[in-house]
């Protein structure tokens, strides 16, 4: 989105227009093809213009600063790449998500599934999932951007199925409690969907802050401001199936929180998990006997069990696998044992008490 207002301030409607379709990366394989069919005609030199890039990356467990050189048309061609992989994240939530939920509620109702339809169920999740795998990949480049991070193939394996059992309980119980309570489920999810969309300027506005101007030097306030609704408003969609996997800070001009947000993570999966178990009981004891011919009480029970599984793969990855796990200053199990930091301090505090008795009576003697 804010490289199609970037487009915009370049005085590029076309390019703003097939943005707005979900059709950029039309336009930017066009624009790729030009440049590479600009080094064909020049005998593949290129331009004098270069530029140096910085990063880090962690070998052996030390930093280590790589530097090389990047010529004017490679920038271009890899600022085109980035953007294919973000616009194939929005596409994916903003796509696939509506049309596999849709999907999947035909499919209750008629109790009936063809084969065209499981083609494009099947298709829909796997986009999903791709968009959702990418965005954990895209956020962990974004939180630590001045360091060169190289996932592997069991590190892309546990995101994958964490994504994957995460996306299909969570959509499937949504369907369910939809289909239960047909127009009455609205006012709940529509509840539930302005809470996610609202968080995030409300604690703008309770921070005080104002508005960041130095998102893009060409854009206006009203386009920075377009700028933070757009974020904000798919933001609130990716998080409504899934976690994002980043939260939004508006008064930064980076728009994320850049640390590792442990209370921001739990917080996030207590809550659906908690949802999650309220909307299957809503099925479960009112669910219509003619949606499925299994039992409801079965169907509860595996949501639930994936949607734990998801979370038991998400803890595994943020504790062993992640790429840049020996920079956290605190892991899951250190977050997992808070709870039990309050009572560690009193039963200290009991046992040192009788200590103090018996110098306190030895001194008298």
């Amino acid at each position: 989105m804010e490289r199609s207002l970037r487009d915009l301030a370049k005085d590029k409607p076309l390019s703003l227009f097939m943005h707005l379709i979900l059709l950029g990366p039309v336009i930017r394989c066009l624009e790729a093809m030009i440049k590479y069919l600009t080094l064909w005609k020049k005998g593949g030199q290129e331009e004098p213009y270069v530029s140096l890039t910085r990063k880090k990356m962690l070998i052996n467990g030390e930093e280590v600063l790589i530097e090389w050189e990047v010529g004017h048309s490679i920038r271009t061609l890899a600022m085109h790449r980035s953007a294919y992989k973000r616009m194939s994240q929005i596409q994916a939530f903003l796509g696939s998500v509506p049309q596999l939920t849709c999907q999947l509620y035909v499919t209750l109702i008629s109790a009936e599934v063809p084969l065209g339809r499981a083609v494009l169920i099947v298709f829909s999740l796997i986009s999903v999932t791709y968009g959702a795998t990418l965005c954990n990949m895209l956020a962990i480049q974004i939180k630590y951007d001045d360091y060169k991070i190289r996932l592997g193939p069991l590190e892309v394996l546990c995101i994958t199925i964490w994504r994957t059992l995460e996306i299909t309980s969570r959509l499937m119980i949504l369907v369910l409690f939809s289909a239960t309570l047909k127009l009455k489920a609205v006012p709940f999810l529509l509840l539930n969907f302005l809470i996610i969309l609202f968080e995030p300027w409300v604690k703008f506005w309770r921070s005080g802050a104002h508005i960041p101007n130095n998102i893009e030097k060409n854009f206006s306030r009203l386009g920075t401001l377009v700028v933070l609704i757009s974020v904000t408003i798919l933001y609130a969609g990716i998080n409504f199936s899934c976690w994002s996997a980043l939260q939004l800070k508006l008064a930064d001009s980076d728009l994320v929180e850049k640390g590792q947000n442990w209370g921001h993570m739990g917080l996030h999966y207590s809550v659906r998990l908690l949802e999650n178990v309220i909307m299957v009981l809503v099925f479960k004891f009112f669910g219509v006997k003619v949606l499925l011919n299994y039992c409801h009480s079965l169907i509860a029970l595996q949501l639930i069990i994936a949607y734990l599984i998801s979370i038991g793969f998400m803890l595994l990855f943020f504790q062993y696998l992640h790429p840049l796990r020996s920079l956290f200053t605190h892991n899951v199990v250190d977050y997992l044992h808070c709870v039990c930091c309050y009572q560690h301090p009193r039963d200290r505090v009991e046992n040192s008490e009788p200590s103090v008795d018996a110098e306190t009576r030895q001194s008298i003697v």
